[in-house]
């Protein structure tokens, strides 16, 4: 028997007991006359004793141990003399008896506890010594449970779990596909799914008219800390279903793993946005609503005035940053640097001090009054002792800006506190997004997509003002998960094909096993997919989705520990009759 209990399960209950643990060597303290051992697995930490009583032979051996030792010892439960209260077993200790080395370690690369002197890379490369690390392992663990919770939510409501396949078809929207060469095939390629969106939807004509899966989906995209090639969603379908019934029943799943996962309960429902107002007042489809600090357009009141950089512009806004009219110039001066760099792309920055006497203080007190500037102060909802920060440029480019400044005051003035959840909807997207370089539409979501049922007109006469059915679920400025109703009726499909230029003989190349189902008797039907990593990150806390994927890859999309992606034989090329191109220098 290699244990009788774990390492974090004795208590001041199993006082007198002899017990057998097993387990990595965490520290070892030697004080001359005693040895403590602090004894370390997935549950917890024991001390391990071995004072003036311990056997000679027993010493010799303790002497000869290291860090991340595997050993099993037996021995007796007592009471510690200086008990430790921020250990669950810190106030017992083992007298050991009995050592045996069940495994000896090399010194690790990197000290395994809390606070590790590792960086991100080498712990990378090391990943299953990382593994060993308290914050991981409660990372895997808290993905352990939202998964169980979220299984039993969607078990109460009758869907069924099914597993769709990972070898398909190559999509020809979307982001780039992972493609895999047939051997039996020749010349011809599977893709790896970045969501099982088609094969739900025949799953629906199938007539399981409540689907789940969590599941793996893979998308060869350029990496950040929320994205991942390989990531795993929550993927979800239902039929007889509008809108409103997917978003109660989604709402539902949410409020649940708050509850089971945080302990806070929403008694309201969520907050519903659309789509055009989250990019009027935040400059995001993913608003953060934990704090307010709402844009607002001041185009007409600031225009007109002789100040060349407004007169020339389409849009003028900006945001209102209470209490922090006595920004210093030095403070100020970083705030210009930040929206100044190219992945913010602002100009520059106008500021506005509303001094607490009334009067203002702005960068271009040349160009504008003092009554001008109280105008300009009313219309953004500013009192004595705020800070209006103003951008000016093309209208989507700057609301865009204005999101990333106000999301960096958020982060200066503390108002984005991890500990907060602000959930919400954004409803009512775009059916089409135009590309000016192809000079042609694309699906916003993707072509199943359904537009409002009063927008179907616009096809003809002004396809890119149609609204999708379709919504996102955001929480603090992540998005969570999205997903829409999808179009069942045949002649409506052909329309959303003609609106993004695929002619009948394209769509029956790429979708015809699709649309052969749909002549079978396609319920109404739609769905939803979160993403599970995201859940994960939000619940615990971090901004990178790495800290709750076991064996995640770097912004690279290489695995370092086991060095993937890699060179293979020329032998597997030629049985798949495959030639690599030489790379040009």
């Amino acid at each position: 028997m290699y244990r009788t209990h774990t390492c974090g399960e004795l208590r001041i209950s199993n006082i007198n007991q002899e017990v057998t643990l097993s387990g990595w060597i965490q520290t070892i303290r030697n004080l001359g006359g005693m040895t403590f051992i602090t004894l370390r697995d997935r549950y917890g930490l024991t001390q391990l004793v071995f004072d003036e009583n311990t056997s000679d032979d027993l010493k010799s051996e303790v002497t000869k141990l290291g860090r991340e030792y595997v050993i099993k010892v037996a021995g007796k439960v007592i009471e510690r003399s200086s008990k430790n209260l921020k250990m669950p077993t810190g106030e017992i200790e083992i007298i050991v008896n009995e050592l045996v080395v069940l495994n000896k370690s090399e010194i690790p690369p990197f000290t395994i506890e809390d606070e590790t002197d590792g960086g991100e890379e080498l712990r990378m490369k090391y990943r299953y010594l990382d593994l060993r690390r308290n914050p991981v392992r409660e990372s895997l663990k808290l993905r352990h449970k939202i998964g169980q919770e979220i299984r039993k939510f969607l078990d109460s409501k009758d869907f069924m779990e099914i597993e769709t396949p990972y070898l398909i078809k190559s999509s020809p929207e979307g982001a780039r596909d992972f493609i895999v060469p047939s051997r039996m095939n020749p010349g011809e390629f599977y893709a790896l799914p970045q969501s099982p969106q088609t094969f739900k939807q025949l799953l629906m004509v199938s007539g399981f008219d409540k689907y789940f899966q969590i599941v793996k989906c893979f998308r060869d995209e350029d990496l950040r800390a929320d994205r991942q090639p390989e990531f795993t969603q929550i993927d979800c379908e239902m039929s007889f279903v509008d809108q409103e019934d997917i978003l109660n029943t989604f709402e539902g799943l949410a409020k649940y793993l708050f509850s089971e996962i945080k302990g806070l309960n929403f008694e309201e429902k969520f907050p519903r946005i659309t789509y055009d107002d989250a990019m009027k007042f935040y400059g995001s489809d993913k608003p953060d609503m934990r704090f307010d600090m709402k844009f607002k357009e001041i185009t007409e009141i600031a225009q007109g005035k002789g100040f060349t950089v407004f007169d020339s512009v389409e849009y003028i806004g900006g945001i209102c940053a209470k209490k922090c009219a006595e920004y210093s110039r030095k403070q100020l001066d970083a705030l210009t640097d930040f929206v100044r760099k190219p992945q913010v792309g602002a100009n520059g920055l106008v500021y506005v001090k509303y001094n607490a006497d009334g009067t203002f203080k702005s960068s271009v007190d040349k160009f504008f009054s003092q009554d001008d500037l109280k105008i300009w102060a009313e219309a953004m909802n500013a009192v004595p002792g705020d800070l209006l920060l103003v951008l000016a440029g093309n209208r989507d480019k700057t609301q865009s800006a204005l999101n990333d400044l106000r999301l960096e005051m958020g982060d200066r003035l503390g108002l984005r506190d991890k500990d907060k959840f602000a959930p919400c909807w954004v409803v009512d997207f775009p059916l089409l997004e135009w590309n000016e370089d192809d000079k042609r539409f694309y699906a916003m979501h993707h072509p199943f997509t359904s537009p409002k049922v009063e927008d179907v007109s616009l096809f003809d006469t002004d396809p890119g003002k149609m609204r999708a059915n379709a919504y996102d679920f955001v929480i603090n400025g992540v998005e969570i998960g999205g997903g829409s109703i999808r179009i069942f009726d045949a002649e409506l499909q052909q329309k959303m094909f003609a609106a993004l230029g695929i002619l009948k003989e394209e769509a029956e190349e790429k979708f015809g096993f699709l649309l052969d189902a749909f002549k079978f008797g396609a319920p109404p039907h739609g769905g939803i997919a979160f993403g599970f990593d995201r859940w994960c990150s939000v619940f615990g806390g971090s901004e990178s989705i790495r800290d709750y994927i076991a064996f995640p890859k770097n912004n690279s999309g290489r695995d370092v520990m086991i060095n993937s992606p890699s060179k293979v034989e020329t032998k597997q090329l030629d049985e798949l009759m495959l030639k690599l191109k030489e790379q040009k220098e």
